[in-house]
């Protein structure tokens, strides 16, 4: 009897050590999710142009409102959920439109829709100081929001400021080092083609601007190291409201132009009166054949890293390839 007594004790004692095993597995188990939240981003700081903004873990529905804001989070890897509608398109650029799919447009870079806004329930929001400093506080009050400084030539400033916002610092870093390696890569090829000085001229309804250094694709020539002609290698953006009188600071080894015609043909029409100009016709640049029209969206407009690459695309054709 007591045998028999000793043997359930046995058999209950070791039923118990598998219960708590299977119960210690269960705990196990369960803690790992835990674990791994605890891991993750809790919140971050973002300095930014109107102080700072506190992000809690990492954006999922971001909303961009500038043009080369768009194209750095695509860059990124990120679809925004709302953008502004790009300067030129049916929304959006011909060269980004196929990314663009389902996200909802906010209005104008000068404009963006704060009804709209909101309504996408963003958790984070990324504008510009130039352009949007009167709505800051509305837009900080709908979602943390972080303002660049500026949209003039160094986009890259910019970028790196959008990619530390959206928590992708490091994936920002490899996006500019590939872009830096292929502006190197190009530079070698290139030799002695870039001792030739560039012009970059642009046409818009009602107006004639040259543009300087300081300026999106003065920048990026400025990178591969052209050279300029004499008044446009100084480091401003750009010179406004060109007379013809001005047309002979136009010359130079080769001429870019492009025209910013958002439907009504104005811009196209001054693009002819002035390429057609006895004046713009009697410059070296025009004798030698060596005058080219741009896109006005990849070389000025777009501003962002994608623009950036198309416009090395432009400069491999026009240097390399003909």
């Amino acid at each position: 009897m007591k045998s028999k007594l000793s043997s359930i004790l046995a058999i209950m004692f070791a039923l118990l050590l598998v219960l708590a095993g299977c119960s210690g597995a269960k705990e196990e188990a369960n803690s790992k999710p835990n674990k791994e939240k605890t891991e993750e981003p809790t919140s971050y700081t973002i300095e930014h142009a109107m102080g700072t903004a506190e992000i809690k873990g990492t954006p999922e529905r971001v909303v961009i409102l500038t043009n080369e804001g768009t194209e750095a989070l695509l860059a990124l890897g990120v679809k925004p959920v709302g953008a502004v509608k790009s300067w030129l398109g049916d929304p959006w650029y011909d060269h980004i439109k196929d990314q663009m799919d389902g996200v909802k447009e906010l209005g104008t870079e000068s404009e963006p829709n704060l009804e709209a806004i909101a309504a996408l329930k963003p958790d984070l929001i990324i504008g510009n100081k130039l352009r949007h400093e009167k709505i800051y506080e509305q837009l900080d009050a709908i979602a943390p929001t972080v303002f660049s400084e500026t949209l003039k030539g160094n986009w890259k400033e910019n970028f790196m400021l959008y990619a530390k916002a959206v928590n992708k610092e490091e994936k920002g870093k490899e996006v500019i080092a590939e872009y830096d390696q292929r502006v190197e890569d190009l530079k070698a090829k290139l030799g002695d083609k870039l001792n030739m000085k560039v012009s970059i001229v642009r046409f818009m309804a009602g107006d004639v601007r040259i543009y300087h250094k300081d300026s999106f694709s003065g920048v990026i020539l400025d990178q591969l190291g052209f050279a300029r002609p004499e008044s446009q290698n100084v480091n401003d953006f750009a010179e406004k409201g060109v007379t013809k009188e001005r047309i002979p600071a136009m010359d130079g080894d080769i001429l870019f132009y492009f025209t910013y015609e958002t439907g009504d043909g104005e811009a196209s029409k001054l693009e002819e009166e002035w390429i057609n100009d006895p004046l713009f016709k009697n410059l070296n640049v025009a004798k030698q054949g060596k005058v080219y029209k741009v896109s006005d969206a990849i070389w000025n407009t777009a501003g962002g890293v994608l623009a950036a690459h198309h416009m090395l695309d432009d400069i491999e054709k026009y240097f390399l390839n003909q």
